[in-house]
């Protein structure tokens, strides 16, 4: 009886092995070989689908990028309030985060060392700066506290949302949906009791 043979890689699934690599050992540190020895190919194969490890690191980011910009065009980011949208945007980043957990990982990593570093860098500032706009409009509506910078405000609400990477594991005991959620409310609600009483808060 003949076994199927193993379907062929191609970039993107090139690009898995190498972001799970990159995501545990580091860009730097993680060589074509070992891509190669992981992906179960000879590192001549990797060359007939990608010119090198940039072009993998190139395709992640990009994948990452592409889906973060994608939350901003969903309904949720578009209609309600500023502070509805906002929500909405920080809790759907969060997923995004937890489900391309590899490619975000190396995202938040990247130093500006090459021109793909330097690029994925520009465009998740204009990720950024397009969340920090809606801020300032949470702010003018009175919804968002106004004492604290918007640009600011955005890099400690994505700091705290990209810390999941440090610890989110896809086996864990609480589920991707969950965490995000939690994290909104977190964000937006505060850490103390609702109901606890003036002297407790």
């Amino acid at each position: 009886m003949r076994l199927n043979p193993r379907r062929p890689h191609d970039i993107d699934s090139l690009t898995d092995v190498a972001f799970k690599l990159f995501a545990e050992r580091g860009y730097d540190a993680t060589s074509m070989d070992e891509i190669a020895a992981v992906a179960g190919i000879t590192k001549a194969s990797i060359y007939h689908h990608v010119q090198g490890k940039e072009a993998l690191l190139a395709h992640g980011l990009d994948r990452a990028l592409t889906a973060l910009f994608a939350v901003l065009d969903e309904p949720a980011a578009k209609q309600g309030t500023p502070r509805q949208r906002l929500e909405a945007i920080v809790g759907r980043v969060a997923e995004v985060t937890m489900r391309m957990l590899p490619e975000v990982s190396v995202l938040f990593r990247v130093r500006g060392n090459s021109p793909t570093e330097r690029d994925a860098m520009a465009r998740r500032r204009a990720f950024d700066r397009e969340v920090a706009e809606l801020v300032v409009a949470a702010q003018r509506a009175g919804s968002v506290r106004a004492d604290i910078d918007a640009g600011l405000l955005t890099r400690l609400i994505f700091g705290t949302s990209n810390s999941v990477v440090e610890w989110y594991r896809p086996s864990g005991p609480t589920a991707a949906g969950a965490i995000a959620q939690a994290l909104s409310h977190l964000l937006f609600e505060g850490a103390g009791a609702i109901d606890a009483p003036e002297g407790q808060r």
